[in-house]
């Protein structure tokens, strides 16, 4: 069940969600309005090996804004640090952003419980787009659990800006037992 604005409110003073900083100014029927931070990362051109960490440079929204360039990625980040160790929390694009043809966030929508940081937005724009710092970019919601919870604990924790994927990580070790993926053939995949 999604939480409502009303109960978004009670949850953020009761100390069960954080919101910082809150306003209620940016509560709606049954989400959050957040904002959009001034720093965002780009990759470098070039071919992303997912095995590899990925070179990034920062880009700054200034006070006349920044034109985003069609598909081309963008992370940025909300300005709001927002996170529950007692709610899922989600998030989508506001959906007048939605309706100028741009992406926020592009299949990753669900945050685990217990992450608490400013989220990375993929930032993915149809047209020559100009936001601003500041502006209201996306929704969060939240959402009750069912079940035992477990804490999120993963390598994005407490992020404070937008981060580049860290998938390369998960190819740091590989537990035993295991074979890595490029010494699996073409034929054992497909017995699979």
């Amino acid at each position: 069940m999604i939480l409502t604005g009303d109960e978004i409110t009670k949850r953020v003073i009761a100390g069960d969600i954080v919101i910082s900083p809150f306003s209620t100014k940016n509560i709606n029927p049954n989400s959050y309005n957040f904002r959009l931070h001034n720093h965002m990362k780009v990759y470098e051109d070039g071919v992303i090996d997912v095995k590899s960490e990925q070179p990034t440079r920062d880009v700054y929204i200034g006070s006349e804004g920044f034109v985003l360039e069609p598909m081309r990625l963008y992370l940025a980040s909300s300005i709001e640090t927002m996170g529950s160790t007692r709610f899922v929390p989600t998030y989508a694009a506001r959906s007048s952003i939605a309706r100028l043809g741009m992406f926020i966030n592009l299949s990753a929508p669900l945050g685990d419980i217990g992450f608490i940081g400013r989220w990375t937005i993929q930032l993915l724009a149809i047209n020559r787009i100009r936001v601003y710092a500041g502006m209201d970019i996306g929704q969060m919601m939240f959402w009750h659990v069912q079940g035992e919870i477990e804490l999120y604990k993963g390598k994005y924790q407490g992020a404070n800006e937008a981060k580049a994927s860290r998938l390369f990580m998960d190819y740091a070790a590989t537990p035993p037992g295991i074979r890595p993926i490029k010494e699996i053939s073409v034929s054992e995949s497909q017995q699979a």
